[in-house]
């Protein structure tokens, strides 16, 4: 039911970087937070549980917690921290009975699958009636400083996202669940240092950098990283503040 892929193998490449990249444990508790209230009691599966940050938060809030991802070294970490309940699975096959389990979360995970779709019917499959997608999802938008406008250049490589609030709920109708909730997850604050965003883009850290070609690479994202290392202080952290969207749905 899982499967190792190039695409896989490139998210292990992340792995190392992914904590300071994502805010830490501590983004991971205020996420688990906003997905808390909107939970059924029961088990909960993260697809796509990365090292597992928004799952600890979870645990820590008494929710039993399960979680799956397609990147071996993200499962190894998240293992670390969560045992045997990660487990490498790919959200178009979990490997999980119909109808078996109350929630499911995911957290910027439906604009990095290949078939958003295919993922939101595989989820219908095995959540109970009634169960509850809880999920984190769009283009998370930060509040403008230095470090936003120097990175503004590659926006034009950013693609068109499937899972807009409104892409998101017309999916999820054709695949047997319904938005009952749209809200604005809590804003989270990631403090990172200019010089330390240079080396995650120069490190394809970010998905929409995976398939970047050479040439595309010297002339627009090289000028992007040596801008950001000439910020003054490329030391010197910075707080910057991000608004994504949440939704809930329900399996109808």
């Amino acid at each position: 039911m899982s499967r190792v892929t190039l695409e896989s193998l490139s998210y292990d490449k992340a792995a190392d970087e992914y904590d300071a990249y994502h805010g830490g444990l501590e983004r991971g508790r205020k996420a688990a937070e906003d997905l808390s209230p909107h939970l059924l009691p029961g088990p909960v599966l993260d697809i796509g549980l990365g090292t597992a940050l928004v799952d600890v938060g979870l645990r820590d809030l008494g929710h039993p917690v399960l979680g799956v991802d397609i990147a071996p070294e993200m499962v190894s970490r998240a293992h670390d921290r969560l045992g045997d309940r990660v487990a490498l699975g790919d959200a178009t096959a979990l490997p999980f009975a119909s109808a078996s389990l109350p929630n499911i979360v995911m957290v910027h995970v439906l604009h990095v699958v290949d078939d958003m779709e295919r993922v939101l019917t595989e989820v219908a499959r095995v959540l109970q009636p009634g169960g509850r997608l809880v999920t984190v999802h769009g283009v998370p938008v930060a509040e403008p400083d230095d470090m936003v406008g120097a990175e503004a250049p590659l926006n034009v490589l950013k693609p068109e996202v499937p899972d807009t609030p409104e892409r998101l709920a017309e999916s999820a109708e054709r695949c047997g669940l319904r938005v009952v909730k749209e809200a604005a997850a809590a804003p989270y604050e990631i403090t990172l240092t200019p010089n330390q965003y240079a080396d995650s883009i120069a490190g394809r850290v970010w998905s929409y950098l995976k398939d970047v070609d050479d040439a595309t690479w010297q002339r627009l994202v090289e000028p992007v990283v040596a801008d950001l290392r000439a910020l003054p202080d490329p030391d010197r952290e910075r707080q910057q503040t991000w608004r994504v969207p949440l939704s809930v749905l329900s399996h109808r």
